[in-house]
């Protein structure tokens, strides 16, 4: 398990390194974080509990995209793809297979707030790029969640 948790940990950091740069990730770090942080947690959690708390977070992920595509396509006339990235989207998915139902909510919940928070406060350092990293932003906030966790600062988020 400790392999697993190495990948992550440099999966995380690359996406954040990368996404802040180039403002692209490469997709091959999706089905590696979905394959190691789903294998932390399955062998963190009951089989059942795991595929219910995936498709649970699959359908939580389906419904944001879903009305990030309505609110493009309704209210700023525009299209998904100028609005999100695929990179952020792949992440999404790949992040819905690492925690139970209530704790990836609120994880995710608090990396876009995070995210917000992060891109607001340092955008008058960097003015070349308009759009916001969010999976960087995001990776490295569920690094943090993820070693938080691992260290036994939080109670084990596979359980809620």
């Amino acid at each position: 398990m400790v392999i697993f948790k190495i990948v992550l940990i440099i999966s995380f950091v690359l996406i954040f390194i990368q996404d802040l740069n180039e403002r692209k990730i490469y997709w091959f770090w999706m089905p590696l974080i979905a394959i190691t942080s789903g294998m932390l947690f399955y062998n963190g959690t009951l089989p059942e509990l795991f595929i219910s708390a995936s498709i649970l977070n699959l359908c939580f992920v389906l419904i944001l995209i879903l009305t990030i595509f309505i609110y493009a396509r309704l209210k700023l006339k525009t299209n998904i793809i100028n609005v999100i990235g695929i990179g952020d989207v792949l992440l999404f998915v790949a992040l819905a297979f690492s925690f139970s139902a209530i704790s990836f909510i609120v994880i995710f919940l608090g990396s876009l707030i995070f995210s917000l928070t992060i891109h607001v406060s340092f955008k008058h350092l960097s003015n070349q790029h308009p759009t916001v990293p969010l999976a960087g932003y995001m990776s490295l906030f569920f690094l943090g969640a993820f070693l938080i966790h691992w260290s036994g600062i939080s109670v084990n988020l596979y359980a809620f």
